[in-house]
């Protein structure tokens, strides 16, 4: 992926990662969109960073990702990179069935939204000299932290449908790449001061880095989600697991 001269739209765009992208992106010379679905919100960051374009989209809704994509595309013809970046995570107790509802919140964010993202803007991108889709997926994709169930699991199937699109997309013109980010000092889960997530500017800095010099990368892994990556192929997977399930 080229890191400068393209025309990006984040999902999820309005705070932590997906903010954080938008602003690393748009100041490295690209012309950047971040969609959300508070119109508020999204009118503040653009009166407030100039140059960021906004975009209302709801992608738990199919009837807003066709409206907001078919207007991301009548505006803004050279769009050829999507960032799927917006997710919830909720902690879920399995033995309660209210948890239910959190659970298929989860799965129509994290895993029906990108899919859905895929599908209306695959055209678009394929249409362009040099596309790339981002998907955000998280180290917990490799191992479970057992609070979230849920996300977890909807963040392998990201992993799992990335590898598969990659594949699908083999000869054309689109790049997939999966970001696989550690914990992350954010609003996510409510980490924003934790000691052990990383902080979200030195997570930038990093991913930028890698994103610049490894520029064919299938997934973009900081140096502090490699334990969780590899916990399988390195034979710490148990060990890995039972730190979570104590950290919680």
């Amino acid at each position: 992926m080229k890191t400068s001269g393209n025309t990006i739209l984040i999902t999820g765009g309005t705070s932590g990662i997906g903010l954080g992208l938008a602003l690393r992106f748009q100041r490295a010379g690209n012309r950047v969109i971040v969609a959300g679905r508070r119109k508020e919100l999204l009118d503040s960051i653009t009166a407030e960073h100039e140059g960021i374009e906004s975009l209302v989209l709801d992608v738990t809704d199919p009837a807003s990702i066709a409206h907001a994509c078919a207007t991301a595309v009548g505006a803004f013809p050279e769009l050829n990179v999507l960032i799927n970046n917006a997710g919830i995570m909720l902690p879920e107790n399995l033995t309660d069935p209210a948890s239910l509802q959190v659970a298929e919140n989860t799965v129509a964010t994290n895993l029906l939204g990108p899919v859905r993202m895929v599908h209306a803007l695959l055209p678009q991108l394929r249409a362009q000299d040099e596309a790339t889709v981002l998907n955000v997926s998280s180290g917990l994709a490799f191992v479970p932290l057992p609070l979230t169930a849920t996300y977890n699991a909807t963040k392998a199937a990201i992993h799992s449908y990335s590898e598969s699109l990659r594949v699908q997309l083999a000869g054309t013109s689109v790049q997939v790449i999966e970001l696989v980010p550690p914990a992350v000092r954010t609003t996510l889960m409510g980490q924003q001061d934790s000691e052990t997530a990383m902080p979200l500017e030195d997570y930038l800095d990093e991913t930028l880095t890698l994103l610049d010099s490894e520029p064919d990368a299938k997934e973009i892994l900081v140096e502090k989600v490699k334990p969780l990556r590899h916990a399988e192929t390195n034979g710490s997977y148990d060990s890995v697991l039972a730190a979570l399930t104590s950290s919680h």
